[in-house]
């Protein structure tokens, strides 16, 4: 007759470990749908091009466009990637957190 070791049972429910839906319910807010994020990334972009291009248009004017383009975005997209996109992402899920704290406060307990 063979017995089963301890470490080799069944799993013992933890009870200071949150149960799946216990994080579901205050995880960080969903990532936005496709159409919220195709407008912060051009809220993003296009101040960003139009800066940039205004800045640095007097010295690429003579440049071929394919060139222009080249230096533009290399200067645009590592600033938005870096920088620009997840602040604006943060901002976008503290908006999404107010907004979720007072529509649950308007539901009372």
């Amino acid at each position: 007759m063979t017995t089963t070791p301890p470490e080799h049972g069944p799993p013992v429910p933890n009870p200071e470990t949150p149960r799946p839906e216990a994080l579901r319910e205050s995880s960080a807010p969903q990532r936005p749908n496709v159409h919220v994020t195709a407008l912060i990334v051009w809220l993003t972009i296009f101040p960003l091009v139009a800066i940039t291009s205004v800045v640095f248009g007097p010295l690429m004017a003579e440049w071929h466009p394919v060139l222009r383009a080249f230096v533009l975005t290399l200067i645009v997209v590592p600033i938005a990637a870096y920088w620009l996109m997840p602040q604006m992402f943060r901002w976008y899920a503290a908006l999404e957190r107010r907004r979720a704290a007072r529509n649950s406060a308007k539901r009372g307990p």
